[in-house]
């Protein structure tokens, strides 16, 4: 218990001189100096590449490396990873979420540090088929997080398979590596055809994917013993994320990238809380498994039918609440407040300075000197809470009704 809490203390209070040192240091804009001007030098020198591969444009490309991307993205890994908690594959759901959310957070810092464009559009030309992608190319360029994420998840998936399989076939394991090959290259090519990346954004991507994979096989166990069966679990991981709410860089101009870090890391927090509360009941490793005679076909389906509607009503419910109890707890404590999107009331009701409109910036130094600032954005508690709540109807509320109702 002793060695737990002094490892715990340690990270974060870790996290909160890292905070302090970086907003007095004023480290971003300094990395940012250094980085910038080389990255967008790249960028424009690629450019004649990217109008190279674009010469081959055909609607049926548009559509695959589209669909692709689709595929490979944040909102498609958000509703896939509920299924894998409820086929039975808990360990894999658990760490492909922390995964995820690790690899977002690490992205879209790297994204925000650097500032760096993406190619020029015109010569370039880009292809933004749905709303996801629109708000993707307002972010950085530096690195693809299609990339990244897809090196990382891909990869992860393939260790998972071969250790469930117990399978020493080399050719098998030669076929699994291949695959994932061919996905991310076909991946990486697809966002320089869509106009979205320039090859420097695509190596940034590959080489940070692969550096967080790495890490991530060397850690994978250590981490999900602890959410499984450690100490203070749920206390641990609340302050952590409420840090890493802070510990955020500040972009040059305001990009989504804060508001995606957001959402999951709400997410990771509700996966761990729902977690660490039902681990005996619905996610210890002895649970039925897709495809064996105690959950059919059928049976999945049953809770997908079930799951889906009930957590996008928690969804719902969690933004009503969240709307509701933080704009009052802001008036008990006498904490200014706006919002730039959630409740119409708050937005511009404080004549806010160019500095402040930059959601992301300074929180920590709001934090402690706010009576310097006018106003916070109540937006980031909000989805931060909307998002956890999600999360946790899916791997605690979701399963006791599969339980109630046979599924």
């Amino acid at each position: 218990m002793e060695s737990i809490a002094l490892w715990q203390a340690g990270t974060l209070c870790g996290i909160v001189c890292w905070i302090l040192v970086s907003s007095y240091c004023n480290v971003t804009p300094a990395l940012r100096s250094l980085l910038q001007p080389w990255v967008a030098h790249h960028v424009d020198v690629g450019i004649p590449l990217i109008l190279q591969i674009q010469r081959f444009r055909h609607r049926a490309l548009d559509a695959l490396f589209a669909g692709l991307s689709c595929v490979v993205s944040v909102p498609f890994y958000t509703a896939f990873l509920p299924l894998l908690f409820w086929s039975g594959h808990g360990k894999l759901a658990r760490q492909m979420t922390l995964l995820m959310a690790f690899c977002d957070y690490m992205g879209n810092c790297v994204k925000d540090v650097v500032s760096a464009p993406r190619p020029s559009c015109p010569p370039v030309r880009r292809v933004t088929a749905t709303k996801d992608e629109e708000e993707n190319a307002m972010e950085y360029g530096l690195p693809s997080s299609h990339t990244l994420n897809t090196v990382c998840l891909s990869g992860y998936l393939l260790h998972y398979v071969l250790s469930y399989i117990q399978s020493r076939d080399a050719l098998i394991a030669f076929a699994g590596f291949a695959v994932v090959c061919l996905l991310v290259g076909l991946v990486g090519l697809g966002r320089i055809y869509l106009g979205m990346h320039s090859l420097i954004d695509i190596i940034g991507g590959l080489i940070m994917g692969l550096v967080i994979l790495a890490f991530w096989l060397t850690v994978h166990d250590y981490v999900d013993s602890f959410i499984v069966s450690g100490q203070n679990v749920t206390y641990f991981w609340t302050t952590l994320s409420f840090l890493l709410l802070f510990a955020y860089p500040t972009p040059e101009l305001p990009t989504p990238s804060f508001e995606f870090h957001t959402a999951f890391n709400g997410v990771a927090l509700g996966i761990i809380a729902g977690v660490q509360q039902t681990y005996s009941q619905f996610h210890h490793e002895a649970v039925p498994r897709i495809f064996t005679p105690q959950l059919s076909l059928a049976a999945l389906l049953g809770r997908v039918l079930v799951g889906i509607p009930t957590i996008l009503l928690v969804k719902f419910c969690s933004k009503a609440l969240a709307k509701w109890t933080l704009p009052m707890v802001s008036n008990m404590l006498s904490i200014p407040i706006r919002s730039t999107s959630y409740i119409p009331a708050l937005n511009g009701s404080v004549t806010l300075k160019k500095s402040d409109e930059i959601k992301q910036s300074g929180y920590l130094q709001k934090l402690f000197f706010y009576g310097h600032q006018q106003s916070f954005d109540v937006d980031t508690g909000i989805r931060f809470l909307q998002y956890a709540g999600l999360a946790w109807s899916v791997v605690d509320l979701v399963p006791s009704l599969f339980s109630y109702l046979g599924l």
